[in-house]
């Protein structure tokens, strides 16, 4: 789960409103393996089986303290809601490397709903700021799927790293719907010598429609 963690990085917990998410919803978050006779041969495909959420995960989620945010009243929403105390499930996840891509899908079972955050129309995009660290997050068009709720976020980060600037940037839709939530993070790669290649949103979103309808299969 490991490299799983690390292909995400920090991602922002955002979780906003499509159509109205089903709370009794039943599912099996195994069957998101199944995603990976969608990717062709030029695709390195790998899956991790489920099993307990690594508490890792949310923290790699949540953008560092002493940041500036624009608009002020925005800044909750970017760093993300607090999760609820005492919060376990488990997780299974299948990333895909491949044509100037890295799609992850992860897919969460969770003791208690996680905590919805629709940003709201004053907060469809955030920049933030800091000593070390800026970019900004944009909400973006996602699928609608029903008895969901969904949200697509567009994530541009700058950081300062030895002295000198990196760039970076990545999708992340999710759907939620009961105790279920499945991402997919859509960034691209950093290939020596090649220019960074235009991350594939349009399979990023079908990805999300997919992996929801097996998980409910």
């Amino acid at each position: 789960m490991r490299k799983v963690l690390l292909a995400v990085g920090s991602i922002g917990w955002l979780v906003g409103c499509s159509s109205g998410a089903n709370s009794a919803a039943t599912g099996d978050i195994a069957k998101i393996a199944d995603l990976k006779s969608s990717f062709g041969p030029e695709f390195t495909v790998t899956d991790v089986a489920p099993g307990a959420i690594d508490p890792k995960f949310f923290s790699a989620r949540t953008l560092p303290k002493g940041l500036t945010f624009d608009p002020a009243d925005c800044a909750k929403v970017a760093a993300g809601p607090e999760l609820p105390n005492g919060l376990q499930g488990n997780m299974a996840a299948v990333s895909a490397e491949g044509n100037g891509n890295r799609f992850v899908v992860i897919a969460m079972e969770t003791s208690e709903p996680l905590p919805p955050n629709d940003p709201g129309k004053d907060c469809t995009k955030v920049a933030f700021s800091g000593a070390q660290l800026r970019g900004g997050i944009e909400v973006v068009e996602a699928p609608r799927i029903e008895g969901t709720q969904t949200l697509g976020v567009h994530r541009v980060l700058q950081a300062v790293v030895g002295g000198s600037a990196r760039t970076g940037e990545l999708y992340d839709y999710s759907a939620q719907f009961g105790d279920y939530q499945v991402n997919v993070i859509a960034n691209p790669l950093v290939i020596p010598g090649q220019p960074v290649a235009k991350v594939d949103t349009e399979r990023a979103r079908d990805l999300l429609v997919k992996a929801v309808t097996l998980v409910r299969s």
